[in-house]
């Protein structure tokens, strides 16, 4: 393992000590809050004085191309991507949404975002045109970087109509692809190029800047700014925006240090789009943190014999995952794959079932070690490598937050009884979001009493051990994605026979849940099997493909309360 005593001791913040139990573990650790940290420049920056050869990042696809990128490499990369993102105007505090799958271009970007002071949106491939225009106007999104997918682009270049404050559209891809439109191309930032426009008013680029290393960046950013945006899916209206700032991926040394058990010589591939949190867990900060290099797999579509190649052919170490993911891969033929360099599992997104949890360990001889948390956050709750797996559990809580189960007047509850999992910590601390971007009502409703309330219910048994008991803000979490009633209600309503509906999450064995709609029709129209096809066939036009609801139920009233707000737990109750 190699020496980190020389990057430790030039930046005190900075310490991957290890404990002798999780006692140990919880009485000592803690993380110094820094004067003013830049992970693009404070650690990957760094590391590439340090080690410019060491490798930061395996980057494979479906077709066989292979990249390795080295920490000196992907300074070069985000130097130029930055002075590029400065000729155009983007500046600090400007927000810039990527829209790039698991293409290198997202790394490269959002470390020339931090050097900049930009603001960097992470976004979804899946977002329809209407999805990319709420984001737009919502955040102000100045420019956007997305991949060479026509059909995204036609979404994107159909929002920027009623986005008034988009003022770039940045597509990446090859020389050939760019030059049909007489382009530049952003696969050629070596030679100081960072993308090319599709606005034909757009400053040009030097296509002949140097290839050697670009002069120091001003340092313009302070912890308590913006750095992150995601949009997150609500119950009762459109998706939140959730903002961190310049201290959040010092929360993520606990990921990936004491959950994913990280060390300078491992390669990690968590699996999750770049378009949510997930990524900012298991494929960015912790994982450079702790000097480990990031395997990236960009795919259309998760075959699990894929998968298991691409994790044997380039040695994966250590593995995250949601547990959709395992319960696909535990009835593959593991026989076919040489698995023997990995050395740690991870699960993270819902519960974990205890019979893909044994299934999985008597094929690999690994244990899965399971985490909670949220978009909000950093893991509040994980298995960490001091303590063992107990099945069916989250875990115990991550040290670095101060958790306490709450009933509904902010008082503790006694070990045993079920409790709102809520941290004692102000907007803004390490590792915990600033509140929602633009919506002080939502910001001061989260948190309450002192604390951030996380909306989640558990119980903590006398062991400390923690288990999740569901949601109280009725979010369904489908096969790794976080799904808001109202984004699936407000497409179903749009078809002309939909009087009223309501959303639900049913169980579901492989994805954990499904989407569920329960609907009133207008007079005139029949409840049959045709019309449930022609309003999935409305859904899949009109939204992300991972809300089409695979249940469809035709009733005669709804569940409500007085008030009139519809009862969802009443729904759930019912048969399908």
């Amino acid at each position: 393992m190699a020496d980190n005593s020389r990057y430790r001791s030039n930046k005190p913040w900075f310490d991957l000590k290890e404990f002798k139990d999780y006692d140990d573990f919880v009485a000592n650790y803690k993380i110094d809050r820094p004067e003013n940290f830049n992970f693009a420049f404070d650690c990957m920056d760094e590391l590439a004085k340090e080690d410019p050869d060491k490798t930061a990042m395996v980057w494979v696809n479906d077709t066989g191309d292979k990249h390795i990128y080295t920490f000196g490499e992907l300074k070069l990369l985000s130097d130029a991507a930055a002075r590029y993102f400065q000729s155009i105007g983007i500046g600090q505090q400007d927000r810039v949404m990527l829209i790039l799958r698991r293409r290198a271009e997202y790394w490269i970007c959002i470390l020339a975002l931090m050097k900049i002071g930009a603001v960097a949106i992470p976004a979804t491939h899946h977002l329809t045109m209407h999805d990319i225009e709420f984001r737009n106007n919502a955040a102000g999104v100045a420019a956007i970087v997305t991949t060479d997918d026509e059909y995204l682009l036609e979404h994107i270049k159909d929002s920027k109509k009623n986005s008034p404050s988009l003022r770039h559209i940045i597509r990446i891809g090859k020389d050939d692809i760019a030059d049909k439109e007489k382009l530049v191309g952003f696969d050629n930032l070596t030679e100081g190029i960072a993308a090319h426009m599709l606005d034909a008013d757009s400053a040009s680029v030097d296509s002949n800047s140097s290839q050697t290393e670009i002069s120091a960046f001003e340092r313009v950013t302070k912890n308590e700014d913006m750095m992150l945006l995601y949009f997150t899916s609500g119950t009762t209206g459109m998706p939140k925006m959730v903002a961190h700032n310049y201290l959040y991926p010092l929360g993520h040394i606990t990921t990936a240090k004491y959950w994913h058990n990280l060390h300078p010589g491992s390669l990690h591939l968590t699996l999750s789009d770049t378009g949510w949190a997930k990524a900012a867990w298991g494929k960015i900060y912790g994982q450079w943190l702790c000097k480990a290099a990031i395997m990236v797999y960009e795919h259309d579509q998760m075959k699990p014999s894929r998968l298991l190649k691409v994790m044997a052919d380039n040695k994966v170490t250590s593995f995250c995952a949601p547990p959709t993911v395992y319960r696909v891969l535990i009835n593959t033929d593991f026989k076919k794959y040489d698995l023997s360099a990995l050395e740690y599992a991870t699960s993270a997104g819902e519960p974990l079932n205890e019979d893909v949890f044994n299934k999985f360990k008597d094929l690999t001889g690994l244990e899965i070690y399971e985490a909670y948390g949220q978009t909000e956050s950093t893991p509040m709750v994980l298995t960490s490598k001091y303590s063992k797996p107990v099945p069916g559990s989250i875990g115990l809580i991550n040290p670095f937050y101060d958790l306490r189960f709450l009933d509904d007047d902010c008082n503790e509850v006694e070990v045993g009884q079920e409790g709102e999992m809520c941290i004692n910590c102000k907007p803004g601390d390490m590792g915990v979001f600033m509140g929602y971007f633009e919506n002080d009502e939502m910001t001061a409703e989260a948190w309450r009493g002192g604390f951030y309330h996380t909306g989640d219910l558990a119980v903590q048994d006398e062991t400390g051990h923690i288990w999740f008991v569901g949601r109280s803000d009725d979010i369904i979490k489908s096969a790794g994605y976080r799904i808001g009633p109202f984004e699936v209600e407000s497409v179903v309503q749009e078809h002309d026979s939909v009087l009223e509906c309501a959303v639900t999450g049913v169980p579901d064995p492989l994805r954990g849940q499904n989407i569920k709609v329960s609907i009133i029709l207008n007079e005139g129209w029949e409840p049959n099997d045709q019309l449930k096809k022609e309003i999935k066939r409305y859904v899949k036009a009109n939204a992300a493909a991972y809300k089409i609801p695979r249940v469809i139920e035709f009733v005669d009233e709804l569940p409500k309360t007085i008030s009139g707000k519809v009862r969802r737990t009443e729904i759930r109750k019912s048969t399908v």
